[in-house]
């Protein structure tokens, strides 16, 4: 199965780039530069600067500037486009491109938050959370209990996957009105107390926590038969839970790592079905200005021959040799074909709007007006183009990003899955408790005692319990298969309608196919009889209305050809597309669009566009 590249080879991929670069082993003009993909789960490091977890990381602002300089390719108001240039230029500037990316760092940011222990948020329209996965506390307990009498004792589980530490300071001063004088000798004693104490939790994912507290208080008072004035009390808390049976193990603890980590995956790949649907379309929208620009010229071509045939006509009725109603059906002529040539510079005017917008994220002034040459002609039919089912559908079950989270997503039902069925047992842990106490008059001399267990209180046991009918575990679990088993239906329904999708494209292929070659002979025979009729009329065995009737049929049977090639065009589209290769196909690398952070200084300098 297809993953992301790991962190090693991510730590590593900028000297990698540097060193391919200074071999000349891939051209920067045919690449998109691009700083190495960036990883949001691991967090900052805390060393040698301990207050950067503390501080907000670094996340480049968006740039809406093209990463690739239109513009500046401009030639005499003309923009030269290659199918491979469009490809680059949509990789690098395209918004829906541009926001899809923020998905996969969203779910690398949610990686980064189910490490710490606390239950991750998902990235809308691209992953879930598994209902089944109930959540995580993520809180720090402070349970534990004190040495003042005798009690029953529970230490529960405590404390995160990140640890907590946490530090408590106080200085309180309290009168307190006497009843009798017989105990502390004074009507009103007056008590100051210092107290600081420090508490460090910490959770595991074996289902292990523990907690150490130590605290310290110094009191002072205007009692007269105090022991010790002033006081220095110390004490010492170390509680271990561990629990067994339902919150046991890897699975019960890990569960939202484990999904988070496929759900970057998902992320991943929906990122690569959003660049393959990007460039599906923009490939669609190249030919549809390719047929445009074919259709501009043979309108042309037909408005000359008609102005020729209309000229030769007017001469002929001038010196009498011709009827001025056929003069009249040839200027009927050069107007329709006037009018066919407007619709299709409209048309190609639209075609070039359209797939400016596609591989730009703002439109000057200067790009607006420009015209675009198509440099890439039309294919012809190659019998190479259509490959055989088993193959292409080969292909396909390797590539689809669909298949791909269909099967992530199977994954994520597994934890949902095993979670419940352990969730179904009894909870069972075991605990343990061990704590220590001083009293002195001086620092030294409380310390002293705590160390000595000179007043230890230590304890240990094991909590039980169980849900009598054990229904709503119940509930959880079978909910948890159902999903499952429909998560596989999904994928099972996925894998038909990529049979389909191939199916489809190879017949659409060769049906497009037989449809070129069938205009091709239409158009050959169509000209054939024009050429044939010019020649009767110039022999005056023939009229100018056969001619102008000849002359429409040769231009629809052209007007077919270029239908019939684009739709040829369209249809290998469709096949990188069914068969998930489109982008392998345009020359692009996937990590090196998802890394393109929309606000790097590259982008927002904008690099020309190039061949």
């Amino acid at each position: 199965m297809y993953r992301p590249q790991s962190l090693r080879f991510r730590r590593a991929a900028p000297l990698l780039l540097v060193l391919a670069w200074s071999l000349g082993s891939r051209p920067a003009s045919a690449q998109i530069s691009a700083p190495p993909l960036a990883s949001y789960s691991d967090g900052p490091a805390a060393f040698p600067q301990i207050f950067r977890p503390y501080r907000p990381q670094s996340v480049t602002p968006p740039s809406f500037q093209d990463a690739v300089n239109l513009a500046s390719s401009l030639e005499d108001g003309k923009l030269s486009l290659s199918l491979k240039q469009l490809s680059s230029a949509v990789g690098a500037n395209n918004l829906d491109i541009a926001s899809s990316r923020y998905n996969y760092y969203l779910a690398d940011v949610d990686l980064l938050r189910a490490k710490s222990g606390r239950t991750p948020r998902g990235v809308t329209s691209v992953t879930r959370i598994p209902n089944g996965l109930g959540s995580l506390a993520g809180g720090t307990a402070t349970g534990g209990g004190s040495a003042t009498s005798a009690r029953a004792v529970t230490v529960g589980p405590r404390g995160s996957y990140d640890p907590s530490l946490s530090l408590n300071f106080s200085v309180d001063t309290t009168a307190t009105p006497q009843t009798s004088t017989r105990v502390s000798g004074a009507t009103v004693v007056t008590t100051h107390t210092t107290a600081l104490g420090a508490r460090y939790t910490q959770a595991f994912a074996t289902g292990t926590s523990f907690s150490v507290a130590f605290n310290i208080q110094r009191q002072s008072t205007t009692s007269r038969n105090t022991r010790f004035n002033p006081s220095l009390t110390s004490n010492y808390n170390l509680s271990v839970n561990q629990q067994l049976l339902s919150g046991f193990g890897f699975a019960a603890n890990r569960r939202f790592l484990d999904v988070t980590k496929t759900n970057r995956d998902v992320a991943h790949e929906g990122f690569r079905q959003q660049v393959i649907t990007t460039l599906t379309a923009a490939q669609n929208a190249y030919w549809d200005l390719v047929a445009a620009q074919e259709l501009v010229r043979t309108s042309e071509q037909a408005l000359q021959v008609s102005q020729t045939l209309y000229d030769n006509n007017r001469k002929q009725a001038q010196i009498g040799t011709l009827a001025p109603l056929d003069v009249v059906a040839s200027e009927s002529e050069v107007a329709s074909r006037r009018r066919d040539l407007i619709v299709a510079q409209t048309s190609e005017q639209v075609a070039e709007l359209k797939l400016k917008n596609t591989m730009s994220r703002q439109m000057d002034a200067s790009l607006a007006a420009a015209q675009i040459a198509a440099s890439d002609s039309l294919p012809q039919p190659q019998d190479a183009d259509i490959p055989g089912f088993d193959d292409a559908l080969a292909t396909a079950m390797r590539n689809r990003p669909e298949l791909r989270q269909a099967q992530d997503g199977i994954q994520n039902q597994q934890v949902a899955v095993d979670y419940t069925g352990k969730k179904l047992k009894p909870t069972l842990s075991l605990f343990g408790m061990l704590t220590s106490a001083g009293r002195q008059a001086d620092l030294f001399g409380a310390w002293q005692e705590v160390g000595a267990l000179n007043f230890p209180e230590y304890a240990y046991g094991f909590s039980f319990s169980f849900t009598i009918g054990n229904r709503a575990a119940q509930a959880d679990n079978l909910r948890a298969r159902m999903e499952m088993q429909q998560s596989e239906t999904s994928l099972e329904r996925t894998r038909n309608q990529i049979r389909l999708e191939v199916r489809n494209a190879i017949i659409r292929l060769q049906q497009a196919k037989a449809q070129v070659a069938a205009a091709s002979r239409a158009v050959a025979a169509n000209q054939q009889s024009l050429d044939a009729e010019q020649k009767k009329l110039q022999a005056g065995t023939s009229t100018p209305y056969n001619v102008i009737r000849v002359e429409r049929d040769l231009y629809s049977a052209q007007l077919s050809e270029v239908q019939a090639r684009v739709s040829y065009a369209k249809a290998l589209v469709e096949m990188d597309r069914a068969t998930g290769v489109t982008v392998e196909k345009a020359g692009l690398h996937l990590d090196e669009l998802l890394a393109a952070n929309a606000g790097s200084s590259q982008e927002s300098a904008g690099t020309p566009m190039v061949n």
